[in-house]
């Protein structure tokens, strides 16, 4: 056990599979929850938490750990409503996808006897809410802290093998290197994602019919990565808009440079380029982030676990 009692503030997929983790690996003596809907209340206390509680503020009382996964939007009323209830030397961390804007909401809230160390697994799923976690979802996945300067080296020390425990990587990053990086990796891929499932979406000349029959894999993926969570991505975009913006002019100018190449019949061009993006591909799957398998590595989803 390497916390006595953990608080989940936020119930859905990263938050139920991190429950799924504490109790396979026994790292939690208690596991409190807290959602805003009765709906999800009752489902985690069903599938994974020992105890829910109405509101936030009850959730956190004598909580050593204190996890918010809710959209980084809601972080700052969050903060304010735990802040007055949480107890000397509790560790509170997050799992958003942006970190500026976390630290921003939630620090000005917590007092000086509180450690705050914002964190962002990488990993997940399309699908959400709380009967979507499982216990293997951080297995061999990046978990990124960014501490500030004057945290507590004993307590993430203390939070990152709590984070090995349940089988994730644990790294540290700068708070803006991570936004910039994330809008590399993740934040502006999902919004290209979203942008071709529009255009197919607007493209009279293609029925939706035809779109959805005879989707391969390349839209078939386009629409995976679409279907996550709005409200958490509305967020992202919202709170990390000068790294995506800085990302998305790039991307506009390789863009342009391809057009420019298919126009001209440079097909030197195209090969060199077409080369070098497949041996990022490559490196990817050398680092064990995915597998050369024909399914592009997505096995069967694992069931959620009680």
């Amino acid at each position: 056990m390497i916390y006595q009692r953990v608080a989940l503030i936020g119930l859905g997929l990263i938050a139920s599979s991190m429950a799924h983790a504490m109790r396979a690996g026994g790292l939690a003596g208690e596991i409190v929850g807290h959602a805003k809907s009765a709906e999800t209340r009752d489902v985690a206390l069903k599938l994974f938490c020992d105890r829910v509680t109405e509101t936030a503020a009850e959730a956190v009382q004598g909580a050593d750990l204190v996890v918010l996964a809710v959209p980084v939007g809601a972080m700052a009323e969050i903060a304010a409503e735990i802040a007055p209830h949480l107890k000397p030397g509790a560790v509170v961390t997050d799992v958003g996808s942006v970190k500026q804007a976390v630290v921003d909401a939630v620090a000005p809230h917590l007092g000086p006897g509180v450690h705050f160390i914002p964190g962002h697994p990488l990993a997940g799923t399309e699908y959400s809410g709380p009967q979507s976690g499982f216990a293997t979802l951080f297995q061999n996945r990046w978990w990124l802290l960014t501490p500030l300067p004057d945290t507590n080296a004993v307590e993430i020390a203390r939070l990152r093998r709590f984070l090995e425990a349940m089988g994730a990587n644990v790294d540290e990053m700068d708070v803006a290197r991570h936004d910039l990086v994330l809008a590399v990796v993740s934040h502006t891929p999902h919004l290209i994602a979203y942008t071709m499932v529009g255009v197919a979406d607007h493209m009279r000349r293609v029925s939706a019919q035809e779109v959805i029959k005879y989707s391969a894999s390349g839209f078939r993926d386009f629409t995976r990565i679409a279907a996550s969570d709005p409200t958490m991505w509305r967020d992202v975009f919202l709170t990390n808009k000068e790294a995506v913006l800085d990302i998305l002019g790039r991307f506009a100018e390789e863009l342009f440079s391809l057009q420019r190449a298919i126009r001209m019949g440079d097909g030197e061009q195209l090969h060199a380029y077409f080369t070098r993006t497949r041996e990022i591909r490559r490196g990817i799957i050398e680092a064990g982030q995915d597998t050369a398998a024909p399914d592009f590595g997505r096995a069967a989803r694992p069931k959620s676990e009680g």
